[in-house]
């Protein structure tokens, strides 16, 4: 799946360009070089090999690492290598390996967030079914999944960092959790909660769904029939069950944000990949948004393959099959 992403991305950013008429060694070297400057980065940069050998090197910089060169200069590109950037001429991992703590941490706290509120809503969302409680909880819910990151993210920010004075104004310290732990709570909090308040709403509908449907399976009224009680039922039958496609989605949803939550970076100017990738758009920096595809790529697959190991942990009847 990496590879087959890989092909996609290296053909959309270095061979469709071709195709339109623009030159990436152009975008790299800026309007105003002149062509012998530019005749020399293409050179450089493997920009005037067929497009796939151009493809053969970035997967061999991706894995072993690359050099590029031109002449008696010769420029040594760690692995993983995704090339340079077109704006800093510095190569994109050195330059997204310190985004992606920011990104792990937003992701890592909001997703912790929206797991437990949005699964413990649903299901006691379920359980009183029909009440005012689950009224109340599925409006919410509603709200939560109609309304944009990005408005819900400056209303927050309006109103318990401007209004109430709760929290100071959202800076991201350089060092991150390492060299300041309270200014990293303090720019983290509010994020996590917008962010969880959006995804928490789904999970909320999708376990309040899942677990009125279990509860009406053959073998809970067997277990109520046992005499077993009511707490037992709901938390080592029908909850196991109910948390089966539940994380599958979790799954798919962390591995996304890993690669970069966009507009919650973005609202709260967090500089991780998601807030990278819009930068890197907005000038052309077509390496580094490849970088950031891949990574979350890899992410996205990485999530799947623990979803399907957790599968057998949470339901034993996967196991059996």
């Amino acid at each position: 799946m990496l590879v087959v992403v890989s092909m996609v991305t290296f053909g959309i950013f270095f061979m469709v360009p071709k195709i339109t008429g623009s030159d990436p060694a152009l975008l790299y070297a800026g309007r105003t070089t002149d062509k012998v400057a530019i005749e020399g980065i293409r050179k450089k940069m493997g920009l005037d090999k067929p497009i796939t050998t151009q493809y053969g090197l970035f997967l061999k910089g991706v894995v072993a690492g690359r050099d590029y060169d031109a002449g008696p200069d010769t420029t040594h590109c760690p692995a993983p290598c995704f090339g340079y950037s077109f704006k800093n001429e510095q190569p994109v991992w050195q330059d997204l390996k310190d985004k992606v703590p920011v990104t792990l941490s937003l992701a890592s706290g909001a997703s912790i967030l929206w797991l437990l509120g949005g699964v413990a809503t649903g299901v006691i969302s379920a359980l009183r079914r029909r009440t005012l409680l689950d009224r109340a909880t599925m409006i919410t819910a509603l709200a939560g999944v109609s309304l944009p990151i990005y408005f819900t993210g400056l209303v927050s920010s309006a109103i318990f960092v401007y209004s109430l004075g709760w929290l100071d104004t959202i800076n991201y310290p350089d060092g991150g959790l390492a060299s300041d732990p309270g200014g990293w709570l303090n720019a983290m909090i509010l994020p996590w909660i917008t962010l969880a308040f959006l995804f928490a709403a789904t999970y909320a509908r999708l376990t309040r769904a899942t677990m009125l449907e279990i509860l009406g399976e053959d073998y809970i009224r067997t277990a109520r029939a046992k005499g077993l009680t009511e707490s037992v039922v709901i938390r080592k039958h029908a909850l196991r069950s109910t948390l089966t496609p539940i994380i599958t989605v979790f799954g798919l949803d962390l591995g996304a944000l890993l690669g970069g939550a966009v507009l919650t970076e973005t609202t709260f100017s967090l500089p991780g990949l998601g807030k990278a990738a819009v930068d890197a758009i907005s000038t052309g920096d077509l390496p580094v948004i490849m970088g950031v595809t891949m990574i979350a790529a890899f992410f996205v697959v990485m999530a799947n393959l623990v979803v399907d190991l957790l599968y057998a942990v949470v339901d034993p009847r996967v196991r059996l099959t």
